[in-house]
């Protein structure tokens, strides 16, 4: 099954450098999908302001989107509608599952940090009703990386993009996503590489879109799974890496410990994770 046309995104910021990094990914996606994009910051002590915000309009004059000293309703007139949540809760994480079971989303835009165990966004205190029900497609910014997305111009970078397979979950998802992501960012020129860790005989049969400009390598390797993908990531030089995911409980259950958060722990680049499908 196809991922589904992204409608709605989330990015919960912390208003770091790193969020806005994060933010300059959500807020191009939104560009180009004419998606609403909602932006949550939660305060434990309630001291933050509206203006902490990253502006939107600042960072679409700077892309040339809009011309200088744009007015406010210049952004919903370029068919995006962008909201900003301000919130008190002790809890980030908590807040932004309650946020999300009120308000569903297609896609889920974040930094993440690397090297720290697992990721922030994947522990323990993540509630279950999202892990259960949400199932999200979510694109993972690895802190003090820059992706693929420049927030100095609104340019995008993607001209290697890796997709691990296996046969289980099916990659058809995950291979139906990176070519959308490519074809909605407008990427003329773009090297897929199709990576099977394993029996060469097990690579399953996929559906590979055909464009001028875009070539799709399918290779085989031997090895630690996550430890191949990781190397392979980093000898064909991915500026993304995307990936199916499935577990017994839901998505994020699925990343703890898994070759999907194994990588995303170590990746150099940003990660998209394609929630399987659930089985009849």
């Amino acid at each position: 099954m196809p991922p589904p046309r992204i409608r709605s995104i989330f990015h919960p910021s912390d208003f770091s450098e790193s969020s806005e990094v994060a933010f300059a990914h959500a807020l191009k996606v939104a560009l180009v999908a004419g998606a609403e994009l909602n932006v949550l910051h939660v305060s434990e002590r309630g001291d933050s302001q509206w203006e902490d915000f990253p502006g939107v309009r600042q960072m679409l004059e700077r892309w040339h989107v809009l011309p200088p000293e744009s007015p406010r309703r210049a952004v919903p007139a370029l068919g995006i509608q962008v909201r900003k949540v301000l919130t008190q809760h002790r809890d980030p994480v908590a807040a932004c599952l309650g946020y999300l079971e009120k308000n569903p989303t297609d896609l889920v835009v974040l930094a993440t940090h690397r090297h720290e165990g697992r990721a922030r966004w994947l522990t323990r205190s993540v509630a279950q009703p999202l892990a259960r029900e949400s199932r999200l497609m979510t694109l993972f910014i690895p802190v003090g990386l820059e992706g693929f997305v420049s927030r100095a111009d609104g340019s995008v970078s993607l001209r290697n993009v890796l997709v691990p397979v296996a046969r289980a979950p099916d990659p058809a998802a995950a291979v139906h996503a990176a070519s959308l992501t490519a074809s909605g960012l407008e990427r003329d020129s773009v090297k897929f590489t199709i990576l099977h860790v394993g029996d060469s005989g097990a690579t399953p049969p996929l559906p590979l879109e055909g464009r001028d400009g875009w070539t799709w390598d399918q290779i085989t390797r031997h090895g630690d799974v996550a430890d191949t993908i990781l190397g392979t990531a980093g000898e064909r030089k991915a500026d993304l890496i995307v990936m199916t995911t499935e577990g017994r409980h839901g998505f994020l259950d699925a990343l703890r410990g898994s070759t999907t958060e194994q990588v995303l722990r170590h990746a150099a680049c940003p990660l998209l994770a394609i929630p399987a499908a659930r089985k009849a």
